[in-house]
């Protein structure tokens, strides 16, 4: 199963490379053209039937996030950095750390000795805990991981049911897998320019840099996006930003664009002609690549299309495996009947 390839494999913001090759291999046969770029994009190109006079970019970016080592101690602990993740959810955590994979964990104070005042509600910054690696010194850790080293969370992708997975960096490995299954069906009515990404976690960079390059006419971003449809406090009465199992989520704004709104409402008819379930996701939360596509050149039309992931941005998501494969379907069908009278005004 590519996803879970693309799930377990290591790719923190910077260090794609094993990520890329996975793209590299189950991509390469259906494209026409495929390059990496100077910053370590993966740029595809599937020509299409030219029945459509478009340039239609689609990007998935392939980075995690995770951590960085930035320090040593006497004890043989490592101080860290996070690249995108909140410590908070960290405590405790089992890591891969390392070129060489080696098994970590996030370190805390005792819960026996933090049941004080504050216990663990004041975990605000990683410079109070340190991922434990077994060495037992300075010296011993500096030699297994060096500084500037990545660590991520040593987590396995799972079938937990017929149709619910776990596993990590489903932010963005489900974008990737999507479109790594767009390029293997059928041509387009235009060439459809892949692009899977590096660095989105720290700020959209490997996006900034491909939407130039490509220059694309329209653009979909897609994404494993936030789902907090979990029970909420008693008396409080909140929309979840997306909701398991109900069907691929169509941004209509988040913090960093407003989606196309022509685009939008292809996407809705789209999902309603073909009888797929879809969800809006609530607006203002999270943000994709799009938002800087959308700002290049002269302007890019764009839009984005979601998987709902439980828990996404700590060790281990859940993913309903409808959703990914309605998200399949409403891209196929969506790019199919992608024209230019799509954009008029």
């Amino acid at each position: 199963m590519i996803l879970q390839e693309l799930s377990d494999a290591f790719g923190v913001s910077g260090n794609e490379e094993e990520v890329r090759q996975i793209v590299l291999r189950h991509s390469k046969e259906h494209v026409d053209e495929v390059k990496i770029d100077t910053i370590g994009n993966v740029l595809a190109t599937k020509k299409g039937t030219g029945a459509a006079g478009l340039r239609v970019m689609v990007t998935a970016h392939m980075d995690e996030v995770g951590f960085m080592v930035v320090d040593h101690d006497s004890n043989g602990l490592l101080g860290f950095r996070s690249i995108g993740i909140h410590p908070m959810v960290t405590p405790g955590s089992r890591l891969v750390v390392g070129p060489k994979k080696l098994p970590g964990v996030v370190g805390i104070e005792p819960i026996h000795m933090a049941w004080g005042a504050s216990g663990y509600a004041d975990i605000k910054k990683t410079d109070s805990l340190r991922v434990d690696i077994g060495a037992d010194s300075k010296s011993s850790a500096q030699g297994k991981a060096p500084l500037g080293a990545y660590m991520t969370f040593d987590t396995k992708f799972t079938e937990l049911s017929e149709k619910i997975v776990r596993g990590k960096a489903f932010d963005d490995r489900v974008g990737c897998a999507v479109l790594i299954d767009l390029l293997a069906g059928d041509p387009f009515p235009f060439d459809l320019l892949a692009a899977f990404t590096v660095q989105e976690e720290v700020g959209l960079r490997g996006a900034t840099v491909a939407a130039f390059a490509l220059e694309p006419d329209v653009a979909f971003a897609l994404e494993g996006t936030i789902c907090n449809d979990l029970p909420q406090e008693p008396g409080e009465d909140q929309t979840p930003v997306t909701r398991l199992g109900a069907g691929p989520a169509i941004s209509v704004m988040d913090r960093s664009m407003i989606a196309d709104r022509r685009l939008v409402n292809h996407l809705v008819e789209t999902a309603k002609a073909h009888d797929i379930p879809y969800q809006i996701k609530a607006p203002g939360a999270g943000g994709t690549d799009a938002g800087a596509i959308h700002q290049s050149r002269a302007g890019i039309p764009s839009a984005v299309v979601s998987t709902p992931c439980r828990y996404i941005h700590g060790p281990a998501a859940i993913m309903n495996l409808d959703d990914f494969n309605n998200v399949i379907r409403l891209m196929r069908e969506a790019l199919k009947a992608l024209t230019p009278a799509v954009l008029e005004r």
